[in-house]
């Protein structure tokens, strides 16, 4: 055996002679594949090659590398010289700025262990030690591995919080997920400062929707006497959700429900009389469209009820309007409108 059993190193033999040739190609050979860098892949020598550089060389190569493809190809003192790669070799190449493995017929990136546990990690993009791991990818896919898939979210106490956050151009537009309770709730915002919480659900099921407009108008206990043609508000505001609000006082008694936003509401509207004269009363839009009438008997005393939808803008202002003559019961369950969005 002339040769080492694995780089082929030609040995010194006994009685060699010019012993420096043997031993200066062994020399080169490490030389070339100790700490392998490889330039890049290609079909054809560089015109500009430099000394001691390396080339895999791929199929269809030409020139003074035809039939060495799948070799090594180093120029040495202006000649080019092949080594054939075994199976495991590494090599660092350049143009990919890539680590590759031969495995025996085509250099391939070395596949990750099984279990990899590094302390950040980055898909298209650079991790830092608060965001360990990052993606920035046009499309995320979790699919499952058989039949079913669940993401979990953990936080470690009640006043924590385990949510996912919705930006745009980095400013938070919306969040959902348990904000520091064990409730979950969906939280919006214009300006990524200021946040509302559209809807909260608690851990007993129970949903509550705290800027959904919601409310109930009154008056203070009592009776008014009311007089046709007159326009009348109310004084009071229960079951105040969502910004609902009365306005200036009018000249009839009582000031208008101002509507904080746009959208469809269910108004009812429910007045008790303990005396009238043909009497009835409407639920109007200020500027004097009715939305609903209650027309009352002459007996008395009486409490009627009625309901209706109608779209309303941010803004708008609702009053009653009056037509003929009544004693009106004022409090609690007596005279009273109740709104909710819808």
């Amino acid at each position: 055996m002339d040769k080492s059993p694995r780089l082929s190193l030609p040995y010194i033999l006994p009685s060699q002679a010019q012993k420096h040739l043997p031993h200066n190609e062994a020399l080169d050979l490490l030389d070339c594949l100790v700490q392998l860098t490889v330039e890049m892949e290609a079909q054809s020598p560089p015109a500009e090659a430099r000394n001691g550089e390396c080339y895999v060389v791929i199929p269809g190569a030409t020139g003074a590398w035809s039939g060495y493809h799948g070799m090594i190809a180093t120029l040495r003192d202006g000649a080019w010289s092949f080594w054939q790669p075994l199976p495991g070799y590494r090599a660092w190449f350049r143009a990919e700025a890539a680590l590759k493995v031969f495995d025996g017929v085509n250099w391939i990136r070395p596949a990750l262990p099984q279990v990899l546990t590094p302390q950040r990690l980055g898909i298209g993009a650079t991790p830092d030690d608060y965001n360990r791991l990052l993606v920035s990818s046009p499309a995320t896919l979790l699919n499952h591995a058989g039949n079913s898939h669940r993401v979990t979210i953990n936080k470690a106490a009640t006043g924590e919080t385990a949510s996912i956050l919705f930006q745009s151009n980095w400013s938070g537009r919306a969040e959902m997920g348990l904000a520091g309770s064990d409730s979950f709730s969906f939280k919006v915002s214009s300006d990524g400062g200021n946040w509302n919480t559209a809807l909260h659900i608690r851990p007993d099921g129970a949903v509550d929707q705290t800027m959904r407009p919601l409310g109930r108008v009154r008056n203070e206990a009592g009776s008014t006497l009311v007089t046709s043609g007159s326009i009348t508000g109310f004084s009071t505001v229960s079951l105040e959700q969502g910004g609902i609000s009365l306005g200036s006082m009018l000249a009839g008694g009582g000031k208008p429900v101002i509507i904080p936003i746009e959208g469809l509401y269910q108004l009812h509207l429910k007045v008790t009389v303990s005396a009238s004269s043909t009497y009835h009363v409407s639920l109007n839009r200020e500027t004097g469209e009715t939305l609903t009438t209650l027309r009352f008997p002459s007996s008395a005393p009486v409490s009627l009820s009625g309901s209706t939808v109608a779209s309303l803008a941010a803004g708008e202002k609702l009053v009653l309007a009056h037509q003929g003559t009544a004693t009106v019961t004022e409090g609690p369950a007596e005279t009273e409108l109740t709104l909710i969005r819808l």
